[in-house]
C-alpha cells in the first residue's frame, strides 16, 4: 500500500523539502516535446501543491490532478486566488475551479471515467514516491486511467545505499520494464541534479513516454 499516513504527516507539520519554490526547470525546457495544442488537458498524479500548476494554467492548457492532502490543495488554491467548487465522488472529492480539477484521494481509487479525458501525463513527483513494489502497479493504472497518454517522466537517479528515499532511486533499467509494453521511450536528457538529493549526488532523467 501506499503510505498514507506518512504523507499525511508530511503535510500537516509542513515537512515539504519537496516542494519546489517555482515551476520545475525540466517541465519548463522539455514540455513542448509532448507537441500538446493549446488546451489540451495535461495530468499530473500526486500533484501537491506544485508551482507547475500555475505555469501549465499560464501557457494556456488544462490541469487534472490527483492528490492525497486536502492541506496541499487548499494552499494550492489559495496560492491560485481561487475558491474551488467542491464536489465528493465516493472515495475522491473533486476540486474544481476554471480549467482545473483536482481528485483528492488515493490515486488508485481514481477511476478513467472520473478523471475524464487526459491529453498528457507530466509526473515529476508520482513515480518517484511511491516504493519499489507498488510502482508496476502505479505505470498500469496510470496507462488505463489516460488511455496511454503521451507522459514526461522525470527521475532521479543515485546510490540507494547512501539514502533509503523518497524520492526512489529509479534506473532506466527498471522505466524500461514499467513502461516500454506501453510505450516507446526516448531519454530527452539526463544531468548532475542541482544541489543533489538531501547531500547526496543523484543525477535527474528526463523520459517522454509516446
Amino acid at each position: 500500500m501506499m503510505d498514507e499516513y506518512f504523507w499525511q504527516q508530511r503535510w500537516e507539520k509542513n515537512e515539504i523539502a519537496f516542494h519546489e519554490a517555482q515551476a520545475n526547470r525540466h517541465l519548463v525546457k522539455y514540455f513542448s516535446d509532448l507537441s500538446l495544442e493549446k488546451g489540451s488537458r495535461v495530468f499530473l498524479p500526486l500533484c501537491g501543491k506544485t508551482l507547475d500548476i500555475p505555469w501549465l494554467l499560464n501557457q494556456g492548457y488544462r490541469v487534472a490532478g490527483a492528490e492525497l492532502s486536502k492541506i496541499a490543495i487548499a494552499q494550492l488554491f489559495k496560492e491560485l486566488g481561487v475558491n474551488p467548487e467542491i464536489s465528493e465522488l465516493d472515495k475522491i472529492a473533486r476540486y474544481s475551479a476554471k480549467n482545473i480539477d483536482i481528485f483528492v484521494g488515493n490515486i488508485f481509487d481514481l477511476s478513467a471515467p472520473v478523471l475524464g479525458p487526459v491529453d498528457a501525463i507530466y509526473d515529476r513527483a508520482a513515480l518517484v514516491a511511491l516504493p519499489q513494489n507498488m510502482r508496476p502497479r502505479y505505470a498500469a493504472h496510470l496507462a488505463e486511467l489516460s488511455h496511454k497518454a503521451p507522459q514526461l517522466l522525470i527521475c532521479y537517479e543515485y546510490d540507494q545505499n547512501l539514502m533509503s528515499g523518497p524520492p526512489f532511486s529509479i534506473g532506466s533499467v527498471e522505466v524500461h520494464q514499467l513502461y516500454s509494453d506501453r510505450y516507446e521511450l526516448t531519454l530527452l536528457d539526463s544531468m548532475a541534479s542541482l544541489g543533489g538529493l538531501k547531500g547526496c549526488a543523484a543525477k535527474e532523467n528526463i523520459w517522454l513516454l509516446k
